[in-house]
């Protein structure tokens, strides 16, 4: 048995968080266990500049009355391919579109 593999199922009867009864007898004093690769410099890499969050679009948008409101999205699958959808709110008409990179040149352009 490796030591991955009870710390693994300490951290898992738990819930991700460790009893403090439990935190004492561990070596390292990290309540919570994260992997190596998810630190805060990562997360900010991430996000997007300047976007705009759905909770503040329009109330027109919300009740799906008014035609031509569209969303967008991209689905990223295996060996690096990409997929844009294009979601019109109102019909619900839906357009796909394979797209070389998923850089925004590829994907703004018509």
């Amino acid at each position: 048995m490796s030591h991955e593999t009870i710390y693994r199922c300490l951290y898992v009867q738990t819930r991700g968080v460790l009893k403090k009864e439990l935190l004492e007898c561990l070596r390292s004093p990290r309540a919570i266990r994260r992997s190596r690769h998810a630190t805060q410099k990562g997360l900010k890499l991430r996000k997007i500049k300047n976007a705009i969050p759905i909770s503040e679009r329009p109330p027109e948008v919300e009740d799906r009355a008014v035609p031509g409101h569209w969303e967008g999205d991209l689905i990223v699958g295996s060996n690096n391919s990409y997929i844009a959808t294009l979601v019109e709110r109102h019909s619900r008409f839906v357009m796909l579109a394979k797209v070389e990179n998923k850089d925004t040149q590829s994907l703004s352009r018509p």
